[in-house]
């Protein structure tokens, strides 16, 4: 899933909330896509990505469990198949046991239909 950073604006006023799967999937994917050569220079490079991994972790609302269940997520899912990985960002899982308890659910559905 591709995002244009200009496609999302960051305004206290908007409708989606914080919390919200959307919105914090979108903050993902900007942070994960940041491209340095876009900056002006390193200084402004290294702050927008403050800046993104701030939008996406959301410091002030997560805990500290919370935000490395994101981090250890996110590193699961890069290893997992394409189109595992859609599906999660379809779905926006909240933790790596709900993405393996899926995961396993569709192997059994799957053999069950085999036999």
């Amino acid at each position: 899933m591709k995002v244009e950073e200009e496609d999302f604006t960051w305004r206290q006023d908007t409708s989606i909330q914080r919390s919200d799967p959307l919105r914090q999937e979108l903050s993902h994917q900007l942070f994960r896509q940041f491209c340095y050569q876009d900056s002006p220079g390193p200084r402004e490079a290294l702050s927008r990505l403050r800046e993104l991994c701030q939008q996406w972790l959301q410091p002030e609302t997560h805990t500290k469990e919370q935000i490395l269940e994101l981090l250890v997520l996110e590193q699961f899912l890069t290893n997992r198949p394409q189109e595992f990985q859609a599906w999660a960002c379809e779905h926006y899982p909240e933790s790596g046991e709900e993405v393996v308890t899926i995961r396993e659910d569709l192997e059994r559905s799957t053999d069950e239909t085999l036999l």
